[in-house]
Order: structure tokens, then C-alpha cells, then sequence
């Protein structure tokens, strides 16, 4: 059987990535196939990573290609790659409209929150945890969506709560909503949209 063509893009550790290629691995991605991972920056260690399960990588350096022609590299790169559906893992850049356009309901995502709470513009990384302490929310948690134009906006295909704690730190808060969310539900969802996809293109 045909497995769906799965480009992971990134900009730093790939630890997200790693949980995607251990459920690989492990067998838990049955309908999915990580064949490119592709970073934004030399020092991404997700490409290390990559390179250690056997995927292909390319590298578009922030720093060595303006905002547009990057995202043209790397859209020529999932082209001639054949990849069928993109995943944001610890991706730093908001996409285009015009990406978006050319895999429109093919993008996930991962938000380290319950969306549609503590998204948009400036909600990333260790920000989003900040964000939840100083607000004194009592839950947090995970959201796998769909990429569109609309920054976090897109349509939520899974959420994982994970509770918080007195004395939570950011660092801290951020360690278990990977362990207890992120790297749970992403692999899973990304199976559930593959399978899907499959079922479409008998």
C-alpha cells in the first residue's frame, strides 16, 4: 500500500519531529511516510534527527534567503519531493497565503494551547506558557489544527488538556505539555489524516 508522503518542516530542536518518527518507528503511523524534513536554520537540530532515521533534508537558512524566495525553495523542494501532506513542527514562519493556497487542507500544525485561546500573532515557544501563568488559567494543553491564512485559526482536528500546577514555571509547563500532549496527540493525528487521505485516493 501506498503511504502518504509526509515533509515535516522545522526551525530548531524537532522534538515534535522525533515523537512523529518514533510512532513511525513503532508502527503507529501505518498510512504515513516522513520523507523530507526541512529546516530554516543550519543549527536546527531536527535535521540531526532527521538524518538519523534515514530521511531526506534540506536546509533554507533564514539568514541566507529573503522571506519569499525561501518559501519558494521550499515549496519547489516538497514539489519535486512529492509530498503529499506538511507538518509544522516547531516551524517558526508564518506561512503565506499563497502557500497555504498551493496545500490548502494539507498543513497541520501544533499549538502548545488550547486554541482558540493564547494564538495568533506572537504565541509561540515559551511565550504561550508565559501567557498561561500570567493569566492564572487553571488548564492548558495541545491543539492539532489546520493550517490556513488565519494564524491559529484553522480547523481543530484534536486538543489534549494538561493541567496546571502551583508553581509552575514556563520551562517547566512547557516540558509536560510535550510529554503529557504534544507528542501524544500529533502522531495520532497526523495517522488519522493520512488514513483519510488514503481512503480518498482508492
Amino acid at each position: 500500500m501506498n503511504k502518504v508522503k509526509i515533509a515535516v518542516l522545522c526551525s530548531g530542536g524537532g522534538t515534535n519531529l522525533q515523537a512523529i518518527l518514533d510512532a513511525q518507528a513503532a508502527g503507529n503511523l501505518p498510512d504515513g511516510e516522513v520523507t523530507l524534513v526541512i529546516a530554516d536554520s543550519k543549527e536546527a537540530y531536527a535535521v540531526e534527527r532527521a538524518k538519523h532515521f534515514g530521511a531526506e533534508t534540506a536546509v533554507f537558512d533564514k539568514r541566507e534567503y529573503p522571506r519569499a524566495e525561501r518559501e519558494g525553495a521550499i515549496l519547489a523542494s516538497l514539489k519535486a519531493h512529492g509530498a503529499e501532506l506538511v507538518v509544522l513542527a516547531g516551524f517558526l514562519t508564518v506561512l503565506s497565503a499563497d502557500f497555504v493556497k498551493e496545500y490548502e487542507g494539507c498543513i497541520l500544525n501544533i499549538h502548545p494551547a488550547l486554541l482558540p485561546a493564547f494564538g495568533g500573532k506572537g504565541m509561540y515557544g515559551l511565550h504561550v506558557h508565559e501567557a498561561v501563568l500570567a493569566r492564572g488559567v487553571k488548564v492548558t494543553g495541545a491543539t492539532v489544527h489546520f493550517v490556513t491564512e488565519e494564524c491559529d485559526g484553522g480547523p481543530i482536528l484534536a486538543q489534549k488538556a494538561v493541567e496546571v500546577r502551583e508553581g509552575d514555571t514556563p520551562e517547566g509547563l512547557q516540558q509536560r505539555v510535550m510529554r503529557e500532549a504534544e507528542w501524544v496527540i500529533y502522531p495520532a493525528a497526523i495517522q488519522q489524516v493520512c488514513k483519510k487521505m488514503r481512503g480518498e485516493s482508492r
